[in-house]
């Protein structure tokens, strides 16, 4: 079908000009969009105009325009038109052209097929309770909920590489940057409105909406749609409703937006991904620029961004609200249980968690959301936002662990990370070559449990290509970047081994040399240390047999109470803890000691025969109350 030639505008307001549109579409007078391609603005006549028209014209917010598909003259529809509805005009022409050829004859488009097949509605967030669809219910029950006031760090731009190099808590809480000077980032004018987003990526560009009441699609939408719905005043929207997907890598608009200095610099898709693998007619996961759009009263619910993915947050202009939850063990396991269960429309998650933050961001505000925190928003006013999501290596055990709730929930695979296990699979062959280059790899002792923890995911992949089922085997093997890896199961395991190298650790299977780094615990890795004269051998290409069972038990497991003096009150007290004679029974301090044993039993096969490893250690965990 060719594309329609009805159109209307709006009063042009102080913006920067949008590009030519693609595509033209009609438009009835409260759904009209502004373009600067044909003649627009209320202070424009056409070839019909009379004085009592252009006075019309003149106090209207906006109006209709129709072209002659014979002598492509544009007319006001108030002006030359017939009082039919211009959405349902196919063909049309102005009176000269139609007097110089009376076969000219006006046609209608042929209506839309319906179907007669009735539609169940349902909204899953009232099911329960018997109410009716109310988008506004999570605002009134916030009221009776106790909301703390947020402890987050307030910084400068120019204040974020040194408060990456040297805070140990970076990347750990989020921050907020209330100007963005300094930030190396480049956002649209604030001007910039949702009339200009839709022509600069396309009017036609279809678009995911959510309808707010029942946090769920709401489906046949498109960018010149939801500018006409944005335009609407708040009381006549029949639903609210909120845009959170938009990613514009590759249109206009995306060249207006670039991601703060600080996020380019740690986003593995920025940093990993081959750059001759982006950009257009390329596949690559496109997370870094999103146009969020979003009306008064909508509210995104509880949720952690995909794969826990960390994400930088620009306010364009509007405001928005944030409700924050910490993605501690206990608060992530709630979450897990909440999410996609019958909890999630009958629980508020405050409830079920320790502690909820409330953070208000402003026009100009900035904010960086770390891995993993659950959070809420809450849109007061209409905003338009400018953001993304990134990966990055100073936490990737969360990273992880929000994966694998995303597939303990079974969130479906178009709302998670795109190309996730591929995105691994380049940046640990990236960091082996370093680690194997003259220079070596110098990275602080977080990026180096990071890398550790990515090897240990990498591994569990390579068990699968080497022992999954037939399916297993192949959906594994489709995620392996062959361009770059060629011996996937070499380059996981040769990466865990360097990066247990550099931590100062031994692998299981090769002894290694204690390194200038006292690294933290990571969950799933299995380290001992050794003494600064071990030596190790030199090689080039490094695989070592995996084990082919290992199963770690607890048992004896107990916690009792005692008197015990804090470490730290000791003038030398790491002596007599190694020794076992720290003085339990002597302190003023009352500690809980959580004491169980850990058996790891580890299998394989040898060229000999068998070979097993039996290792039995207790754990102790002392913690004084307050």
């Amino acid at each position: 079908m060719a594309p329609t030639k009805r159109r209307s505008t709006r009063n042009a307001q102080k913006s920067p000009p949008p590009p030519s549109p693609k595509s033209q579409r009609t438009q009835t007078p409260e759904t009209a969009t502004e373009s600067t391609t044909q003649p627009h603005g209320n202070d424009e006549s056409c070839p019909a105009c009379t004085p009592t028209t252009s006075e019309l014209i003149t106090g209207s917010r906006k109006e209709n325009w129709i072209e002659c598909d014979s002598c492509n003259a544009w007319y006001h529809w108030r002006c030359a038109g017939n009082g039919e509805d211009v959405e349902n005009i196919a063909k049309w022409y102005c009176e000269a052209c139609t007097k110089a050829d009376p076969t000219r004859i006006m046609t209608f488009k042929t209506p839309a097929r319906k179907s007669s097949r009735k539609r169940t509605q349902r909204d899953y967030a009232n099911l329960n309770s018997g109410l009716g669809s109310d988008p506004k219910r999570w605002l009134r029950m916030l009221e009776t909920k106790e909301i703390k006031k947020d402890p987050f760090k307030r910084l400068q731009g120019s204040e974020l590489d040194s408060w990456l190099e040297d805070d140990e808590g970076a990347l750990r809480e989020p921050i907020i940057i209330e100007q963005p000077e300094g930030l190396g980032m480049k956002m649209p004018p604030r001007d910039l409105t949702v009339e200009h987003v839709a022509e600069y990526i396309g009017e036609d560009t279809p678009l995911e909406v959510i309808d707010v009441a029942s946090q769920s699609t709401s489906p046949g939408w498109n960018l010149g749609k939801w500018a006409d719905y944005v335009e609407l005043e708040p009381s006549k929207r029949e639903k609210i409703l909120n845009v959170i997907s938009l990613e514009i890598s590759g249109t206009e608009l995306a060249d207006m937006v670039l991601p703060p200095k600080i996020v380019r610099d740690l986003d593995w898709v920025e940093n990993f991904w081959p750059s001759t693998r982006k950009g257009k007619n390329n596949v690559y996961p496109k997370v870094q620029l999103y146009c969020l759009m979003g009306v008064a009263d909508a509210w995104t619910d509880w949720h952690i961004d995909f794969a826990g993915s960390s994400v930088y947050y620009h306010i364009l202009h509007g405001s928005k609200v944030f409700y924050f939850i910490r993605p501690t063990p206990a608060n992530l396991a709630a979450y897990e249980k909440w999410s996609g269960s019958e909890l999630q429309s009958q629980t508020w998650l405050g409830d079920m968690v320790d502690e909820v933050f409330k953070v208000e961001l402003v026009e100009g505000n900035t904010m960086i959301i770390p891995t993993g925190w659950i959070h809420a928003v809450h849109t007061p006013v209409d905003t338009l936002v400018f953001g993304g999501n990134f990966l990055h290596s100073y936490d990737v055990v969360t990273q992880l662990r929000v994966r694998e709730i995303e597939i303990a929930t079974q969130v479906p695979k178009k709302f998670r990370f795109p190309m996730f296990t591929k995105l691994c699979w380049y940046v640990g062959d990236k960091y082996l070559r370093d680690f194997k280059s003259a220079a070596g790899s110098s990275l602080p002792p977080r990026v180096l449990n990071g890398v550790l923890t990515l090897a240990e995911f990498l591994v569990s992949e390579a068990r699968i290509l080497e022992k999954g089922s037939e399916q297993a085997k192949k959906e594994a093997k489709e995620q392996i970047p062959t361009d770059r890896i060629k011996d996937a199961p070499a380059v996981a395991r040769e990466l865990r081994w360097r990066a247990k190298r550099a931590l100062g650790y031994s692998s299981d299977d090769e002894g290694g040399r204690k390194g200038k780094y006292s690294p933290t615990p990571v969950a799933g890795s299995k380290r001992r240390r050794v003494d600064e004269e071990e030596e190790t051998s030199q090689f080039k290409n490094f695989k070592p047999k995996p084990w082919d069972a290992a199963v770690t038990t607890k048992e004896d497991e107990n916690v009792s109470t005692c008197r015990a003096a804090k470490p730290e009150t000791e003038g030398d007290w790491t002596g007599r803890w190694m020794a076992g004679t720290e003085g339990e029974g002597t302190g003023e301090e009352e500690a809980t000691v959580k004491k169980g044993r850990e058996v790891v039993i580890k299998v394989r096969r040898t060229r000999t025969g068998l070979e097993r490893q039996r290792i039995e250690r207790t754990v102790e965990e002392w913690t004084w109350n307050e």
